[in-house]
């Protein structure tokens, strides 16, 4: 093949060449029928040589065109030849989408500054994006992929002085800078980079909420290479998502083990769900002051192979950071809407959705098409939403929920009064229920001014319309106060802790039936799902 292109390529040169050379007879053909060339021949003395010396010179000025085409067609053959090695060259080592350097690029360099300093005082920073997984789940990797541009953006802006700035993949970034003698240079930076990736990204006309946890591995005598320090400084992050996200961590030696742990845990949990080894246990609300149960709040547990049943403590956090909780959460609630159908129909089921879950568009219609599949009735379902939701994306779950209401699914606000909710969230979105955290239920028996508190949330619920629930009731003295001030329904270890779904069907035959109504004294509470208080409140 490649003979064969040089043949053909030097036989187009030659052709171009013969004709040239036929230009330039032609050009001689006319120069002499019209005698052209009789002042030019003047001068010289050979004249008896005019038509020769005139064809000649047509004929080489034809030849010396065509050289020079050729030496024209091979500079430009060089230069884009160059242009292209150096794109090759800068594709080869950049990232495609934000221009900056990539994995290779970053450890040649790296090694290369490692091997001229001595002794190194490198800072190796691995950048994670938190909760990039559910931008592309939610809004789509159009958006994914404007969210990384952005932050390769701050990220760029903020480079340090001889520093280097990569995206190694995915919403993976690294920087490296030299910080010298000042080592409170590296922690001051890193805040700083969290700070800027911590600010909101518009995409249509929505505002993405973006955060970074960030890994530091500094250079030493056990780290001196590209590989272990963007391996330590990988475990340092891994701890820092671990400890909330949104902060740095140094690595240290022994964070080693700790990662290798949760990456099993991560393994264990992704087949768990698989397998259904997540089931909903179930805890009972009532009506106040008369103990009529009125349903259930669905909890998660995680019925382990080799530790038995785990607490959500144990794992909710790990699903929410690995991208694994709306997977969790739409497999409990199925299951929950399966158990629920033999049932007193009467008996309403609450189920809480993570805040990553409320920013997905299709939120309305994965749930309801829970219900169709199920055949639970709309009407039995409560959703609840954590405050912290609210502040992702107001206008979305306005949507969201008020999509959900005109098919009869109620939707209550959990937790309140220990996140960022406020009136304006309270009018706008039009909940039907305030559940009252179990903090400030607890601190009712501890003095007049801590139940104020509860009072006050009460009053609120009712002076918008909101019935209230609260939480964390352990005593019947709790429950005759919360009743005197309005509050209409309770839940709590007085009534029964979560519990599967076979123990709850025996304890709903058990349990007194008055007219028609499931009463629940304090001699018929469920026994405990042996996870302890804080599991089992979780």
């Amino acid at each position: 093949m490649v003979e064969t292109r040089q043949t053909s390529w030097g036989e187009g040169e030659l052709r171009e060449a013969l004709c040239l050379m036929m230009i330039g007879v032609c050009a001689w053909i006319a120069g002499t029928q019209l005698g052209l060339f009789g002042v030019f021949l003047t001068f010289t003395t050979f004249h008896h040589l005019n038509d020769l010396l005139m064809l000649g010179v047509c004929m080489s000025f034809g030849l010396m065109v065509a050289s020079v085409r050729k030496s024209l067609t091979l500079r430009r053959v060089m230069i884009a030849r160059d242009a292209a090695r150096d794109r090759a060259e800068l594709a080869a080592r950049h990232d495609a989408l934000t221009g900056l350097a990539n994995r290779r690029l970053f450890k040649e360099t790296l090694d290369e500054r490692l091997s001229r300093a001595e002794p190194p005082t490198i800072a190796v920073l691995l950048i994670d994006l938190d909760r990039f997984k559910s931008v592309n789940d939610v809004y789509g990797h159009a958006a994914g992929d404007a969210v990384l541009f952005a932050a390769a953006e701050r990220m760029r802006a903020l480079n340090p002085p001889g520093g280097m700035t990569a995206r190694l993949g995915g919403d993976e970034f690294a920087v490296m800078f030299d910080y010298g003698s000042d080592s409170d240079a590296v922690p001051r930076f890193t805040q700083q980079l969290i700070a800027s990736l911590s600010k909101p990204v518009d995409w249509d006309r929505s505002r993405i909420e973006i955060g970074a946890t960030v890994g530091i591995a500094l250079a030493t005598a056990n780290h001196s290479d590209s590989v272990s320090l963007l391996h330590a400084a990988d475990v340092a992050m891994y701890k820092g998502k671990r400890d909330g996200r949104g902060t740095f961590r140094f690595f240290q030696e022994e964070m080693g083990h700790a990662i290798k742990l949760r990456a099993r845990m991560e393994a264990e949990l992704r087949l768990g769900i698989g397998r259904g080894e997540i089931e909903p246990f179930y805890q009972p609300v009532v009506q106040l002051p008369s103990r009529e149960l009125i349903g259930f709040e669905v909890l998660a547990r995680w019925r382990h192979p080799e530790r038995g049943l785990l607490g959500p403590m144990e794992f909710i956090g790990l699903a929410e950071e690995t991208g694994l909780i709306a997977e969790l959460s739409w497999a409990v609630m199925r299951k929950a809407c399966t158990d629920a159908r033999s049932w007193p129909s009467h008996l309403q089921l609450a189920i809480n959705i993570s805040p990553l879950q409320l920013q997905d568009r299709l939120l309305p219609e994965r749930i309801l098409a829970i219900l169709t599949e199920t055949g639970f009735a709309p009407g039995r379902l409560e959703i609840e939403i954590t405050e912290t939701a609210l502040v992702n994306d107001l206008e979305a779950a306005r949507v969201a929920l008020k999509s959900l209401q005109n098919f009869g699914v109620r939707i209550a606000l959990d937790d309140f009064g220990t996140g960022y909710s406020s009136l304006y969230h309270l009018r706008e979105l039009q909940f039907d229920k305030l559940k009252i955290d179990r903090s400030y239920v607890a601190s009712i028996p501890l003095g007049e001014d801590r139940a104020k508190l509860v009072d006050a949330i009460i009053a609120l619920g009712s002076s918008l319309g909101l019935a209230t629930t609260a939480e964390g009731i352990e005593n019947s003295s709790s429950v005759d106060w919360l009743a005197d001030q309005g509050c209409a329904y309770g839940q709590g270890f007085l009534f029964g802790k979560p519990v599967n779904k076979e123990t709850t069907d025996g304890l709903l035959a058990l349990w007194s039936d008055i007219a028609g109504k499931i009463v629940l004294t304090d001699s018929e509470t469920a026994p405990s799902d042996q996870t302890g208080p804080t599991a089992a409140a979780a």
